[in-house]
């Protein structure tokens, strides 16, 4: 499960007496641990591991000097990790203010901002770097999303992220899968086609869908490793439903079904003046 469907799968869980967020992150936190090899756990509500999310923010340039954007922070451990190791003027933005709220409580002592905020819109600034980590997937208007994050960065910035391709779920695919509101396929070649329409050149791209099935297949074992423990603290539903989203997640990229790409694109020095 990434964060896009951690948020979806927790939504009425965090709706019910203003705890959900940290209640849910707790309650989930040894599991994880326990899917990722030691050291690769940063806190993260996703597939990628510690050294994946280093090694896509060094592809990025992030470095001391940079102003980094990081949209849909969640807890920001993926953003903290970053800060710690590379440093970096670094503002996270979330529409979870249960979410945020944590991340400004672990970020103690390092050089990070966080705003409460939906997305879009996304703030400008000209920053160096974009991130958005594993919540693609979670908008339905993804060229409209494009242009708004080409927007917030300067010429020659760079836009560092993941993206699930392949066709949209079908009926029956979207029964099986929890939350499946959030989940929205890119299809195939179209993530090239939607940046360069808004002035930004894949200059890197990975395919991490190997890595990310072993994560997923390990957190569903995880899952049902730590059940006697979870089902009480989250209910046999919430459990049930993520059980399903990892194990459909692993499926789907052990098929083919679903390719997984880490991506880094650059933005040109001078934009379209209109994209469509």
């Amino acid at each position: 499960m990434n964060d896009a469907q951690a948020l979806g799968v927790q939504r009425d869980l965090a709706s019910g007496d203003g705890s959900g967020r940290g209640r849910y992150d707790a309650a989930l936190r040894s599991t994880r641990e326990r899917a990722f090899e030691p050291g690769q756990f940063a806190g993260q509500e996703s597939f990628m591991t510690a050294r994946e999310i280093l090694a896509l923010a060094r592809r990025a340039g992030v470095r001391r000097s940079s102003r980094v954007l990081d949209l849909c922070c969640g807890v920001a451990g993926p953003g903290r990790l970053v800060t710690r190791a590379l440093g970096c003027d670094y503002l996270g933005v979330d529409a979870d203010a249960e979410a945020v709220a944590l991340a400004r409580e672990r970020a103690d002592g390092l050089s990070c901002r966080f705003e409460v905020g939906s997305v879009p819109p996304v703030p400008e600034g000209g920053y160096d770097v974009v991130l958005l980590l594993e919540t693609l997937l979670a908008f339905p208007d993804q060229p409209a999303l494009l242009r708004q994050v080409a927007g917030a960065m300067r010429p020659g910035g760079r836009f560092a992220f993941t993206v699930e391709q392949g066709h949209q779920l079908t009926g029956a695919e979207s029964r099986l899968m929890p939350a499946a509101d959030t989940v929205h396929l890119t299809p195939e070649g179209a993530i090239v086609d939607r940046l360069e329409r808004v002035g930004l050149r894949v200059v890197w791209q990975h395919d991490v869908s190997d890595a990310h099935r072993r994560t997923a297949a390990a957190l569903a074992d995880a899952l049902v490793a730590e059940q006697g423990r979870i089902v009480p603290r989250l209910g046999r539903r919430r459990w049930t439903d993520l059980l399903a989203a990892h194990r459909l997640w692993a499926d789907w990229l052990a098929s083919g079904r679903v390719r997984k790409l880490a991506v880094v694109a650059l933005r040109s020095r001078s934009q379209p003046s209109s994209c469509s």
